[in-house]
């Protein structure tokens, strides 16, 4: 391997770096001053596909690179809001991704290129449970908003519920909808 690549494998590590401070702003549209950055959101997506995984037969850990990856073409496109996707066009997240990994070792960037091409595609069981914990997280994200005094946020909820096929996704966001984001901290009662 050559200096040159571990260079390039760096630098792409710094840019993944961009996604902690860059925000989902489609929250701005329901009046979210402080949304997420895409970094939370995608460490959430991989949880959620890691557990819709398990429960749908899919493979895991694939699941979670997926979900890891599935938004990290943002540092150069930015995270562009539903609306704003009717007037702008971007390059595809493939290509997106060819650029980000060039010049990285070549089992780095066929690895990266072939995920983000598969989560694309949305043609394998892993991709369709990445899709799902995607669409999920907005929706378990927006419940947190709505419960925060955020109003605006049923559009998120609606497109998110419609987008999901897993039967499992949509037994969790039944669930969601109705959840208390906050019952984690009583704890379960002990039996006496």
């Amino acid at each position: 391997m050559s200096n040159d690549q571990d260079a390039a494998a760096i630098r792409f590590i710094f840019e993944a770096g961009v996604l902690k401070r860059a925000a989902r702003t489609g929250w701005w549209f329901a009046g979210v001053k402080h949304p997420e950055s895409i970094a939370e959101h995608s460490h959430r997506t991989a949880l959620i596909g890691m557990i819709l995984a398990a429960m749908e037969g899919a493979d895991p850990a694939r699941v979670t690179m997926l979900c890891v990856l599935h938004d990290t073409q943002e540092t150069r496109i930015t995270d562009i809001p539903h609306i704003a996707k009717r007037y702008l066009t971007a390059a595809p997240n493939t290509t997106v991704t060819a650029d980000q990994v060039t010049d990285c070792p070549p089992a780095v960037a066929d690895t990266i290129t072939t995920a983000v091409a598969e989560y694309e595609a949305g043609d394998t069981l892993e991709a369709i449970v990445a899709r799902d914990a995607d669409k999920l997280e907005c929706l378990v994200q927006a419940v947190e908003y709505r419960h925060q005094g955020i109003d605006n946020v049923q559009r998120w909820i609606d497109s998110s519920r419609a987008a999901l096929r897993t039967a499992s996704a949509q037994r969790l966001a039944e669930v969601a909808l109705t959840a208390q984001p906050l019952a984690w901290l009583t704890p379960p009662s002990q039996p006496e």
